[in-house]
């Protein structure tokens, strides 16, 4: 019974801290981006918005090709 407990005490506090340098990264990351615009906002554009890299661009012009031919394969 206390051996649960304390497990149960342990992930409430991993969870806290998790939180808490999640609430920081967000701040900081706002703080940099500049002071016009609201943390939850630019939280929000950072975690959404894809990675640019060029492995993610190769990648769409091979799902593009990959379309492409599909279509024409279709089309005959």
């Amino acid at each position: 019974m206390e051996s649960s407990r304390a497990v149960i005490g342990i992930l409430i506090i991993i969870l806290l801290i998790v939180g808490a340098n999640f609430v920081m990264y967000a701040i900081v990351r706002s703080w940099v981006k500049g002071g016009d615009s609201r943390w939850y906002s630019s939280l929000k554009d950072s975690l959404g918005k894809p990675m640019d890299t060029p492995a993610n661009k190769s990648m769409d012009e091979l799902r593009k090709r990959v379309e492409e031919l599909e279509k024409k394969k279709n089309d005959e």
